[in-house]
């Protein structure tokens, strides 16, 4: 049912809950950073509406021209230094988030590191037993193969040591077949003739 076997190897589980738990708490620092980031946005655009809403009543409540301008231009240096606290802000934000992943990063790349190396090692282990194995079982096929050639030699070298034994027999044999193959070839060359 499932496409993975049920017990996996220790090293395995291990390095994966060791990276588990970095990426978890790489995440979590990156998404506090985020939502830092996101309330200090809030807290500026609130902090712009506030700004212009009561530049607007300033605007809308004078009488002359001269005091327009002067209202205007008194709210404008406010704005300018939000604008700049909130620039310092994020910049201290973004620094703070560096540390924050720098930190995260040096807690967890021992733990990491160990987890990987034992891996590595179980791997490499396995990968070393898994070729003796294959190298065994192809010695062993080459054996069984060269085994017929063997046998067949050695039964050729059998049968010839039967035939060198057994020869000589075969060969007074074959001496004593002669003369009478020889009388058998004379007795037909006379009655040839």
């Amino acid at each position: 049912m499932f496409p993975f076997p049920q017990s996996l190897n220790p090293a395995v589980r291990t390095h994966v809950d060791a990276q588990t738990a970095f990426l978890n708490d790489m995440s979590k620092s990156l998404f506090h950073s985020f939502q830092q980031m996101c309330d200090l946005n809030i807290q500026l655009v609130q902090t712009m509406l506030e700004e212009t809403t009561l530049a607007s009543k300033q605007v809308m409540s004078v009488d002359r021209q001269s005091e327009l301008l002067s209202a205007a231009s008194a709210r404008a240096q406010p704005a300018s230094d939000k604008l700049r606290a909130y620039q310092q802000h994020l910049t201290r934000l973004a620094a703070d988030a560096q540390v924050e992943l720098a930190r995260v990063t040096e807690q967890h790349i021992q733990n990491t590191s160990r987890t990987a190396r034992a891996l590595a090692d179980e791997v490499a282990r396995d990968a070393t037993e898994q070729t003796e194995r294959g190298l065994r079982a192809q010695q062993e096929t080459v054996r069984q193969f060269s085994d017929p050639f063997k046998r067949t030699a050695d039964g050729a070298d059998a049968q010839a040591h039967q035939q060198s034994q057994g020869g000589n027999g075969s060969e007074q044999h074959i001496q004593a077949g002669q003369p009478q193959t020889g009388n058998a070839q004379s007795q037909r060359g006379a009655a040839a003739h």
